[in-house]
C-alpha cells in the first residue's frame, strides 16, 4: 500500500546525493528502485500486508536515520574477538556500510572474483551489470526497492564455470557508529555451472547503538553448481535489520543455507528460492530471542520444475517478552512432479510472556509429490528433566544442557569446523539462565 511520500523525504534527500553517480546502467537501476520505493514506502498498513501481519515496522518508518559519514575503524583485534575470523578465509570487511580494504584479507583467488561492489563497477562491472537486480524485485517490496536505490558498496563473488573455491569467502558487515544511521549492504553471488563455493555472510555490532541495516543478497546458482551459504546476525538490541535474499537455482544445482541469529531489536529474514529441475535445497536456521527482541523468518521455496528435493528446518529459543515469527511456504507448481519437500518449525518457550507465530504452508498444483510440514511450540517435558536429575545433574546444569541440546541439532550441520566451534561458544553464552521447574 502506498505511503505518504512526506514520511520519506529524508530518503529523497539522501538519494539526491547518490543519483547520477556511476555508469548509466547503475544510475537507471537506482532510479527504478527509488521510484518504486516512493510508490510503495514501508509495509506499515494493517490491510494488504499479509506477509507482515505479525511484524510491525512502523518504528523503522518513523525513525530518523542518517547516512554514516564516520571514518572510525575497529581494530583487527576487535574483529577477531567478535567475528568468526579465520586467517585462511577470504574476508571482506564492511564498516558502517562501507568497504574497508585495510581490514580485509583476500588471498590469491585465481579466476574467482572476490571484490567490493564499487571497485568492481569502476573496473569492469560486467558480472554486476548482468546480474545485479535480476532476482530482487523492486516492484512489490519497499525494502528491496530502497536498497536498490542506494546501491553503492557491497560484495561480489563470482565463480567461473567448473571452478571449486577452496577457501570460504567471509563477508563481514560491522557496525561501530554511536549515532542512528542506515546502511544498505548489497551482496551478489554468482556460481557458474559445475562450480562450488562456500560463503559466510555476517552482521555484527561492536556497540549498543541504534541503526538500521537494510540488506539485499542475490545468489545465482547455475547448472550443476553447489553453493553453501551461512548467514549470521549478532547486532545491537537497539538495531533494526531487514534482510532480503533471493536465490535462483538452475537445473541440477545444490543450495544450502544455515541462518543463525541471536542479537537484534527487530529483525526480518526474507528468503525466496526459485528451484529448477533435479535440484537440492536445504535451508535451516536457529535463533535465540530475549528481552523484547522480535525476529521474523519469512521463507519461501518455489518448486517450478520436477524432480527436486527441499528441506526447511528452523528452531527458535525464546525468553523474556520476546517474539518470533516463522512463515514457511512451499509452492509446488503445475508440472513439478516428483517433488520431495519437508518443512518443520520447532520452538522452545522459556517464558510465559514469550510468543511465537508459526505459519507453515504448502501450495501444491502437481501430482505424484511427497510433501509435509509441521510446527511445534512449548517447553521441555518433565520426564526428560527427571532423567537427567536422576543421573546426578543439578537442575540448572540439566536445564542448560537440554536447551543447548535443542540448539545443537542445527549447529551440528555446519560443515566448516571453525565456524561450528564459534557458533557453539556463541550460542552457549547466549542461553539465558533458566531452570525447568514443574
Amino acid at each position: 500500500m502506498t505511503q505518504a511520500l512526506t514520511e520519506y523525504d529524508r530518503y529523497a534527500d539522501q538519494y539526491a546525493n547518490v543519483a547520477g553517480s556511476g555508469p548509466t546502467w547503475l544510475h537507471n537501476l537506482r532510479q527504478k528502485g527509488f521510484d518504486n520505493f516512493s510508490r510503495l514506502g514501508f509495509p506499515t498498513a494493517r490491510r494488504g500486508n499479509e506477509a507482515w501481519k505479525y511484524t510491525n515496522v512502523a518504528p523503522v518508518a518513523r525513525a530518523e536515520f542518517s547516512v554514516s559519514t564516520s571514518d572510525e575503524s575497529p581494530s583487527v583485534e576487535a574483529l577477531r574477538d567478535s567475528l568468526p575470523w579465520v586467517d585462511d578465509w577470504n574476508t571482506l570487511v564492511f564498516v558502517n556500510g562501507r568497504f574497508s580494504p585495510e581490514l580485509s584479507i583476500v588471498h590469491d583467488t585465481g579466476s574467482v572474483t572476490v571484490s567490493g561492489l564499487s571497485a568492481l563497477v569502476e573496473s569492469d562491472g560486467t558480472v554486476a551489470r548482468q546480474h545485479l537486480g535480476s532476482l530482487a524485485s523492486v516492484e512489490d517490496d519497499g525494502f528491496a526497492a530502497l536498497n536498490t536505490a542506494f546501491i553503492g558498496d557491497g560484495a561480489v563473488v563470482h565463480v567461473p564455470d567448473n571452478v571449486r573455491v577452496e577457501r570460504p569467502v567471509h563477508l563481514a558487515f560491522v557496525s561501530t557508529e554511536e549515532v542512528s544511521f542506515v546502511a544498505h549492504p548489497r551482496v551478489l553471488v554468482v556460481a557458474g555451472s559445475e562450480s562450488e563455493a562456500t560463503v559466510v555472510e555476517s552482521y555484527m555490532s561492536l556497540g549498543e547503538n541504534p541503526y538500521f541495516t537494510n540488506a539485499v543478497t542475490e545468489v545465482v546458482v547455475e547448472e550443476g553448481a553447489r553453493v553453501e551459504h551461512y548467514r549470521l546476525m549478532d547486532e545491537s538490541d537497539e538495531s533494526y535489520h531487514v534482510g532480503v535474499a533471493r536465490v535462483r537455482q538452475k537445473d541440477g544445482s545444490s543450495f544450502s543455507s544455515r541462518a543463525f541469529y541471536k542479537g537484534v531489536g527487530l529483525g526480518r529474514h526474507d528468503l525466496y528460492a526459485l528451484i529448477g529441475d533435479g535440484c537440492e535445497t536445504d535451508l535451516s536456521g536457529l535463533y535465540i530471542t530475549s528481552g523484547s527482541q522480535h525476529m521474523d523468518n519469512f521463507i519461501n521455496l518455489d518448486h517450478a520444475q520436477p524432480n527436486s528435493t527441499s528441506r526447511l528446518y528452523y528452531k527458535g529459543i525464546l525468553s523474556g517478552r520476546s517474539r518470533a515469527v516463522f512463515g514457511g511456504t512451499v509452492f509446488v507448481r503445475e508440472g513439478a512432479d516428483k517433488t520431495d519437500s519437508l518443512q518443520s518449525d520447532k520452538n522452545l518457550l522459556l517464558s510465559p510472556d514469550a510468543e511465537v507465530d508459526s505459519k507453515p504452508a504448502l501450495f501444491i498444483w502437481a501430482d505424484d509429490v511427497k510433501c509435509g510440514h509441521g510446527a511445534t511450540a512449548g517447553n521441555v517435558d518433565e520426564d526428560t528433566v527427571f532423567y537427567m536429575r536422576s543421573r546426578g545433574v543439578d537442575l540448572e546444569t540439566a536445564s542448560r544442557l537440554l536447551i543447548f541440546g535443542f540448539a545443537s541439532e542445527i549447529i551440528d550441520t555446519v560443515a566448516l569446523s571453525e565456524l561450528r566451534e564459534y557458533l557453539e561458544r556463541s550460542f552457549l553464552e547466549a542461553i539465558p539462565k533458566y531452570e525447568f521447574n514443574f
